[in-house]
């Protein structure tokens, strides 16, 4: 096989082909005959009472079709959540109904009241300005604590309170993690918030609804990180769809980062609407649109506490964190700040005893959801500003407190207190590797040079650990998950030797085409180009849970193994036959099958060939063809891990801060394709510095959103995202998938933030502002000038 080719090479992405010469097929590109299109009519007050709705006026306009409201769909369930929480006295959370289009009450500005069908987008859109909608605004509820003081205005009115649930975990430990504080030789504590964001994929949400009434069967085109979910969840719980009366397609995707992942009421809107008129119905997001309806992302207000004794080891830690949900229960919304947070609070260290307290809490803004990491950034985030604020209290080295409450290499699998085993890691050569790429011995010499020309120099440092690929479905079970999180793959040998290749993952931009292939060709010992990967279309590729929580490869992967070792098995009984030997004496290497210590052999194609043009075959021990399907559900998460450096110059007249240099020196495990995962990594710093200094999604107190487009909401640009050093040669393979690998599609965004945040008070410490201990993100120039004053 080609050195280039296979696990371990930089093989060019082929699916960049299509995308960079303007021929990938986007949702928005399918049009179909008789199309019809849809404009929702969006609250423009973040709370009130529906009174009436008269659409009269715009159902006699031109081009007009339809105009639905609530009341066309008394039969039909609300959007699902797919993760129940109970809280720590052991009651389940508070979970409302999500309709799909406003019912009796309007709760976040961007909430759907009514939707237009017409001719084309424009008569739509004309015909839902002269709905007239009688709202009856009420006093809304925008700040978390404030939506749980006695009295505040409740969002749900059927509910008993604005707490969806207060989470206690391990609730079990809180007495000892308590007695552990009081005992403390040192106690440091910092409140903080991670601040709500858009997560603005390229591409905006997009829904075609068709529907073929001569079989009554129903289809989706969505831009969708799961389409097996989607129709699962809008089948099942939303519709009534028998899931064999519906297909749902997620064609090539323009980025997701986790908005991408949830049900949303648009898609269930387009394929209901479709049946009624039976024609297509199609939805395209504005920009401005998806500012309020698609999913946020992060939004916690936090307390964290560190105990240490009077050697400067971690004995406890504690939180108490305010989560907000949103106006409605977004997919997976719940298990965010809980199992996908909580779980990653020992971090990189040794805590023998942890406690974490969150409450969710509803207000009058768009729902809150899984952002790229997940509640792993928030966990993150929270820990490493702490343990770099508590270096400063001690007046020691910040590098040096982390490595003396690192788990060392020798304690690996490791038992956490908060419920996870961490199976394999290295820290100090994480840390050691990013130390080294980063020059950090002469940043003295470089902070020296700023200095003389008036600016600031910092240098911030965040170790992180990442648990990835959900697992197993027996646990997710058992913490509240309502659905399986194993992945599927079925490889269809073609009789020439070619490979197709169908997968349950989705790839919206993580290269599955590319690495996937790397995988079965290395494998078999055959060119990639022989191997085409299927994703994204229900009625071809067998349930499969999607892509997200850096799943694709330890899961996916593992499952597209598991479906090629099953192939492999059954060519080497048809080797066998052919070469009249046994088979267990058959080898495959370089795509040839040979009997073992003999000269005998046939190669991949001639196996294959005999698979399908079974001639003088044992029929009755083995059946023609040669194709099989495999499940993976994995036995633990894989657990990446890293250090990660941010040299930072900050300018004391105007607080304005520049990164200079960016290290992550990553562990993931075995790579399959380096130049990919270079990519993704880039691709989550560049996230994670656009949180830290740029954006912010922000209410006013009545729940107008104030940062509604890019005129207020401040996306990164190329030069505030350069000088990437990029690392990941410290391996410690994962022990329990086969391929060794771990997740790397999110690490950027989760060490990212505190890094840069570190950098920035390492700065302003270093030129005599020891006043300042912290500076919520994003850490624009008005707020680190005014930080600076005092």
């Amino acid at each position: 096989m080609p050195k280039d080719d296979g696990i371990g090479a930089s093989t060019k992405r082929r699916e960049d082909v299509r995308f960079l010469t303007g021929n990938g097929k986007y949702t928005d590109d399918i049009n179909l005959r008789g199309q019809s299109f849809v404009h929702f009519l969006r609250s423009d007050v973040a709370h009130g009472r529906i009174n009436g709705i008269d659409t009269a006026a715009a159902e006699a306009m031109p081009g007009v079709l339809k105009v639905f409201t609530s009341a066309d769909f008394d039969s039909a369930g609300g959007i699902p959540c797919g993760w129940q929480i109970t809280d720590r006295f052991g009651g389940v959370m508070q979970e409302p109904k999500h309709p799909i289009l406003a019912e009796g009450k309007v709760r976040h500005v961007g909430d759907p009241i009514a939707a237009v069908v017409a001719e084309t987008y424009e008569q739509a859109r004309d015909a839902a300005e002269a709905i007239e909608v009688d709202i009856e605004e009420l006093e809304a509820v925008v700040d978390m604590k404030a939506a749980l003081a006695d009295g505040a205005p409740k969002v749900h009115d059927e509910l008993t309170s604005n707490l969806c649930y207060d989470w206690g975990f391990v609730e079990e430990n809180k007495d000892a993690v308590n007695a552990a504080f009081e005992s403390a030789a040192h106690v440091v504590s910092l409140e903080l918030s991670n601040s709500r964001l858009v997560a603005n994929p390229m591409e905006p949400r997009v829904a075609v609804g068709d529907y073929d009434p001569w079989g009554d069967n129903h289809t989706l085109y969505t831009t969708s990180q799961n389409p097996h979910v989607i129709r699962l969840l809008m089948g099942a719980f939303v519709l009534n769809i028998p899931e064999h009366k519906l297909r749902v397609v997620a064609p090539d995707v323009g980025g997701g980062f986790g908005t991408k992942i949830f049900h949303y009421a648009e898609e269930a809107f387009c394929t209901y609407a479709a049946k009624v008129l039976k024609r297509p119905v199609k939805w395209t997001s504005s920009r401005s649109e998806a500012f309020i309806s698609d999913a946020h992302g992060r939004d916690h207000k936090t307390k964290i506490e560190l105990a240490l004794d009077a050697e400067h080891n971690f004995t406890a830690l504690r939180t108490d964190t305010y989560a907000n949900m949103g106006a409605y229960l977004s997919t997976f919304a719940p298990s965010v700040p809980t199992w996908l947070h909580g779980t990653l609070m020992a971090g990189n260290y040794r805590t023998p005893l942890i406690y974490v307290n969150v409450k969710a809490v509803f207000t009058n803004t768009v729902p809150v959801d899984a952002y790229r990491g997940a509640g792993r950034p928030e966990a993150t985030f929270q820990l490493e500003r702490l343990v770099d604020k508590a270096a400063r209290e001690l007046g020691v080295d910040p590098i040096e407190l982390r490595r003396k409450n690192f788990i060392r290499a020798d304690q690996f699998p490791y038992q956490t207190p908060v419920a996870v085993v961490y199976d394999t890691g290295n820290y100090d050569a994480t840390m050691d590797k990013m130390l080294e790429l980063s020059d950090y011995a002469n940043f003295d010499k470089r902070a020296a040079e700023s200095k003389a020309r008036g600016k600031l120099r910092g240098f911030g440092i965040a170790h992180y650990i990442e648990a990835c690929g959900i697992a197993p479905s027996n646990l997710v079970g058992q913490l509240g998950a309502r659905a399986g999180l194993y992945e599927s793959a079925s490889v269809r040998v073609n009789a020439t030797g070619s490979i197709s290749v169908y997968t349950g993952s989705h790839s919206h931009g993580q290269g599955h085409e590319t690495s996937f292939a790397q995988v079965v060709a290395e494998m078999i010992g055959i060119d990639t180009n022989s191997i085409e990967i299927h994703h994204g279309d229900t009625a071809n590729t067998p349930m499969g849970m999607g892509t997200y929580g850096s799943r694709s490869l330890a899961v996916g992967g593992s499952a597209i193994v598991k479906a090629t070792n099953k192939i492999i098995d059954k060519a080497k009984k048809i080797a066998a036959h052919l070469l009249e030997a046994a088979p267990e004496d058959i080898e495959l290497k370089d795509g040839k099958f040979s009997v073992a210590g003999t000269d005998k052999s046939v190669d991949w194609s001639g196996v294959t060939l005999a698979a399908y043009v079974p001639h003088n075959y044992p029929l009755e021990d083995l059946e023609p063809g040669l194709e099989e399907t495999a499940f993976y559900d994995p036995s633990n998460f894989t657990y990446p891990s890293g250090a990660y450096g941010c040299e930072i110059e900050l300018d004391p007249e105007t607080g304005k801060i520049d990164i200079l240099r960016f290290i992550a020196a990553d562990d993931f495990g075995n790579i399959v394709n380096p130049m990919i995962v270079e990519g993704q990594v880039h691709g989550g710093i560049a996230q994670g510095i656009g949180q830290a200094l740029l954006e912010n999604c922000v209410y006013d107190d009545q729940g107008q959103l104030l940062s509604g487009s890019y005129m207020d909401y401040a996306m990164p640009r190329a030069d505030d995202v350069r000088g990437f050093t990029v690392d990941h040669s410290c391996i410690t393979p994962c022990t329990h998938n086969p391929l060794g690998v771990k997740g790397c599609g999110e690490a950027g965004a989760i060490g990212s933030p505190p890094a840069v945040v570190n950098a920035a008070i390492d700065a302003l410490h270093r030129a005599g502002h020891t006043h300042v201990t912290h500076i919520d993100m994003p850490l624009t120039p008005s707020r680190v000038w005014a930080a600076m004053k005092g």
